[in-house]
């Protein structure tokens, strides 16, 4: 009887020989992640102080600090919580990246993204690091835990299978894969499970698609999305590693709690409404909806495959008088790479506004919307209040569709600015 790949990831992290889906284990993660926010860092480096006293942690090449939200400090609370998070990372010797990008893409350009490691963090969209075999979980109440202790303890979770076949059709992309996922298997098909994406049409994707589609994994109720990585993968991996670690597959004979077969040759631009991200519906029914802003970023879209898409629909063309678009690159790196490219140019002259990567977009605290407004937007979330007023909205879809709709004003169909 063969294993999944996170049950082989796990049965490593916790030094057993073996662990299978319903296990009780103590697992030590390879690496613990966070980014700066209120609530959270400033609370834990307190309560390991306070009620652990510990003034050193141990192992401090584990830990890896983000400063990827409220980015630039609007006012000196904001930065009084980034001195208190330099101050720590500085004290206890532990890697700090402030200003680089959004966490989770950095957390992949410096070697967290380790084939094989086990990663924990408070935010859920760390699993877009399973695109390389990495098994990275959110696991909110539980992470002061990995900062104080060696090992957590987790039940190893079932895992789902979903392998995608065919080939998407112009205007389609990973946004929409993974939408259409939710679609199908529904938004809890996958509580507590690992999401595994594989097929045919997996390994002909880009890193970028893969990256979007596992970032996503918990509108299906997951845990995590993970894929074998195929050397396209290893190869961006294993230069950066952090750890020497043995890269795993799945068995051909693992057991899965579910498995499923996805023709992406049906697909079809999707469209996901307020104010819930279950709510998927088809492009072609929301056309022609009136819209006053759009968003092009976050950690799972704003990638140079959205930014190079977004450019050709906006390519020689101008936005519509009064829509609000604003470009946010995922991190300084793909920002660099798109100048080189020509694509920031090329969407400033549509008439794009382009800023430097930053979270603060996504939940609403820069670019705020007023009642009444809508937005269409490659972000995480479109609940009500997310990027502003509760009575604003938010449709989710993917960057061309983002694009088409900023030059029209109203939910655009991007294909007739894709054709040749």
């Amino acid at each position: 009887m063969g294993y999944t790949i996170a049950e082989k990831i796990l049965a490593r992290a916790a030094g057993l020989e073996a662990v299978k889906a319903g296990d009780e284990i103590m697992a030590k993660p390879d690496f613990v992640l966070a980014y700066d926010f209120p609530g959270y860092t400033d609370i834990i480096f307190k309560q390991l102080k306070d009620d652990f006293g510990i003034e050193q942690i141990p192992e401090p090449e584990r830990f890896g600090i983000f400063i990827d939200h409220m980015v630039p400090a609007t006012s000196a609370k904001e930065e009084e919580l980034h001195i208190g998070t330099r101050d720590w990372c500085s004290k206890n010797n532990v890697s700090l990246y402030e200003r680089k990008g959004i966490g989770h893409q950095v957390a992949c350009e410096v070697g967290f993204a380790t084939p094989g490691a086990f990663v924990v963090h408070f935010d859920g969209h760390v699993s877009q690091l399973g695109t390389f075999g990495t098994l990275a979980m959110g696991i909110r109440r539980n992470v002061l835990e990995a900062f104080a202790m060696e090992r957590v303890a987790i039940k190893v979770p079932q895992t789902t299978r979903v392998d995608l076949v065919g080939t998407l059709n112009p205007g389609v992309m990973a946004r929409d894969v993974f939408h259409h996922l939710v679609r199908v298997l529904g938004s809890a098909s996958c509580r507590f499970q690992v999401l595994e994406i594989g097929g045919s049409a997996a390994s002909a994707f880009s890193t970028d698609s893969l990256q979007t589609i596992t970032g996503l994994a918990m509108f299906t109720g997951a845990l995590t999305a993970i894929v074998n990585p195929d050397a396209e993968r290893l190869a961006y991996a294993l230069p950066r590693a952090r750890k020497q670690l043995e890269p795993v597959s799945s068995d051909e004979d693992a057991q899965y709690a579910a498995r499923h077969t996805i023709d992406l040759s049906t697909l079809q631009p999707i469209i996901v409404i307020p104010p819930s991200p279950a709510n998927t519906r088809d492009l072609k029914d929301y056309l022609g909806l009136e819209v006053q802003t759009g968003y092009l970023g976050s950690c799972v879209s704003g990638r140079l495959e959205d930014l190079r898409i977004a450019a050709q629909v906006l390519q020689g063309k101008q936005i519509a008088p009064g829509f609000a678009l604003h470009v946010v690159p995922t991190s300084q790196a793909i920002m660099a790479e798109a100048a080189r490219e020509g694509l920031i140019a090329t969407l400033v002259e549509a008439g794009a506004f382009v800023s430097s990567s930053s979270c603060d977009y996504c939940f609403g605290r820069i670019a705020t919307m007023a009642p009444g407004q809508r937005a269409v937007s490659t972000g995480t979330l479109n609940v009500r209040g997310r990027m502003g007023s509760p009575d604003s909205e938010i449709y989710l879809c993917n960057a061309a569709v983002v694009a088409a709709s900023a030059l029209e004003g109203k939910i655009a169909d991007p294909r007739p600015y894709l054709k040749g």
